[in-house]
């Protein structure tokens, strides 16, 4: 790491944990070496410089839209400083996939928000199964991860008050075709089974079209021994 590059993260790091109190302790689960996917939802800008600079020194990229690159302050930011991978959304970005590929092959970490954009509100949207095809490629774990808080940013900062940012970090599994064929309506039941774990992180209010979580299945998740579905986390106790 060159010292402009501690700089910078440090500073980063540093101005979100001055604008908000940040809910960490569980980014110790995060394992701390091999290929990992991160699956998480995504509300507002807060989560990339958040994640990035909490889970260093382990090496995270993930995608972000191709029209930053000609921002002069969010391109250097995301894509030489970050390390993110330019995504050009509404086509098959098969440069985009090939670098992820690469990314997970080298051991890194990629972190990915399947509803491929921010929901501003906190409430989950449709996921997208542009994960899957990665999942699936490279057998990489996936490790569901939520954050809630951040939506009332703007306007606990309009008030100059500090903005709790809660982080939650789930059980890890694997998607398993099982020897079926993937068709666009398995890979589209795989991203749903993949935003349930998500929502059942979440607090209710949060879980939006993922709500009913009597809904979910299971079919083509595996969970490695001591994991268990996350589903059971949104469980209530038995009496």
């Amino acid at each position: 790491m060159t010292l402009t590059y501690r700089a910078v993260t440090s500073t980063i790091k540093g101005l979100t944990r001055l604008l908000c109190r940040v809910d960490d302790a569980q980014l110790a689960r995060v394992p701390d070496r091999g290929p990992l996917i991160i699956v998480a939802n995504h509300i507002n800008f807060l989560e990339v410089p958040l994640l990035y600079t909490h889970l260093l020194p382990r090496p995270v990229t993930g995608f972000a839209k191709a029209e930053n690159l000609s921002n002069p302050i969010l391109g250097p930011l995301l894509f030489n400083l970050g390390g993110a991978i330019p995504l050009h959304r509404g086509e098959a970005d098969v440069t985009a996939l090939r670098r992820a590929l690469a990314a997970l092959e080298a051991g890194h970490i990629l972190a990915v928000a399947p509803e491929g954009t921010r929901s501003g509100h906190g409430r989950l949207q449709r996921g997208h199964p542009g994960v899957v095809w990665l999942a699936l490629r490279t057998g990489a774990p996936l490790l569901p991860m939520v954050y809630y808080g951040g939506e009332l940013f703007w306007r606990n900062l309009a008030r100059l008050r500090r903005t709790d940012f809660h982080i939650v970090v789930g059980q890890p599994f694997y998607l398993d075709a099982g020897g079926v064929k993937v068709t666009r309506q398995v890979r589209q039941q795989m991203a749903d089974e993949i935003m349930y774990q998500i929502a059942a992180l979440l607090p209710p209010a949060y879980r939006g079209v993922y709500s009913d979580l009597a809904a979910a299945t299971e079919m083509y998740l595996r969970f490695p021994p001591g994991a268990e579905s996350n589903l059971r986390r949104a469980q209530p106790p038995s009496r």
